[in-house]
């Protein structure tokens, strides 16, 4: 059937979705992951031995065809590095703050950014919870931070903080994704 789609499964006209039933995002398979630098590669896996996936929880709350919708947790200190994603984004701050650029959004702020667009963000003292949203079910992940520098801060940051990360709650005070 050359030229034609596959079929392409129905949008329901109606759905619900529980906090309690969203799952692992990374065991999704939304995301994939763009071949990353050397430096990247090193400096990844060092803040991961450091404890860096102890900083955040992120699960995927909702899917149907062309939409899905994430909830986000960074706790303080996560060190977030710059990063791409190949579909447009949209978030919505729930509770917390952070810092992008020069700006500081807070709860019920957000932000948009475009396909391939580059982007990183400090969350604050609290951290942040964000709501994603995308017009996609697959998207790539392109870390760009080939910058030994970034990483070694990293590291120093999640060491500082991995301590104090378990006794920090999400600041909405919600449980997402236990039930």
């Amino acid at each position: 059937m050359s030229g034609e789609h596959a079929p392409k499964a129905p949008t329901p006209r109606f759905a619900i979705f529980r906090a309690k039933d969203a799952r692992d995002f990374e065991e999704s398979g939304i995301m994939t992951t763009v071949m990353p630098r050397e430096v990247e590669i090193a400096g990844s896996m060092a803040a991961v031995e450091a404890g860096m996936l102890e900083g955040t929880t992120v699960r995927l709350l909702f899917e149907i065809p062309g939409l899905t919708l994430t909830h986000a947790w960074f706790k303080s200190g996560f060190p977030l590095p710059r990063h791409s994603h190949n579909v447009d984004c949209l978030y919505f701050i729930l509770a917390g703050s952070l810092r992008i650029g020069t700006e500081e959004l807070g709860r019920g702020d957000g932000f948009f950014v475009g396909a391939d667009v580059p982007y990183a963000y400090v969350p604050g003292a609290e951290g942040v919870e964000v709501l994603e949203f995308r017009d996609s079910n697959s998207f790539d992940i392109r870390l760009l931070a080939n910058n030994p520098a970034f990483w070694e801060k990293a590291v120093e940051g999640v060491k500082a903080r991995h301590d104090e990360w378990p006794g920090e709650t999400p600041p909405s005070g919600l449980v997402i994704g236990q039930s």
